[in-house]
């Protein structure tokens, strides 16, 4: 994929039963499974799936919600430039076991933003 061409924003939405939601989002809308990870009990803990080009990621949570994942070159600059700007940072920056390096902040409006070097 050209660089111009790459996939940067990834919307995340959470479900508190993730797998009833992707049986959902495909009866319903056409989505279609793309990647599923499942912890040791087997249980969804992230989902992606896919409607023509785009890519929607799925998470698993108690609540609902929303999110949105943008994909950087550079986690740790960008991490350093929101700590400084004072964003909310709930989670420091990770490296994930799918090979991702990342981080999450919150913004002064309470939305959760993800940023990290993984593209589907």
């Amino acid at each position: 994929m050209a660089r111009e061409d790459r996939r940067t924003f990834y919307p995340l939405v959470n479900y508190g039963d993730p797998a009833k939601a992707m049986e959902w989002l495909e009866k319903a809308f056409g989505f279609a499974a793309h990647e599923v990870s499942r912890n040791e009990d087997g249980a969804i803990v992230h989902a992606e799936m896919r409607y023509d080009t785009g890519i929607l990621m799925i998470s698993q949570a108690q609540g609902g919600g929303a999110g949105l994942y943008v994909a950087v070159d550079d986690p740790d600059a960008h991490f350093e430039r929101a700590r400084a700007a004072g964003a909310e940072i709930t989670m420091g920056l990770t490296d994930q076991p799918y090979g991702s390096r990342e981080y999450a902040a919150r913004d002064p409006e309470g939305n959760d933003w993800y940023f990290g070097t993984y593209r589907p």
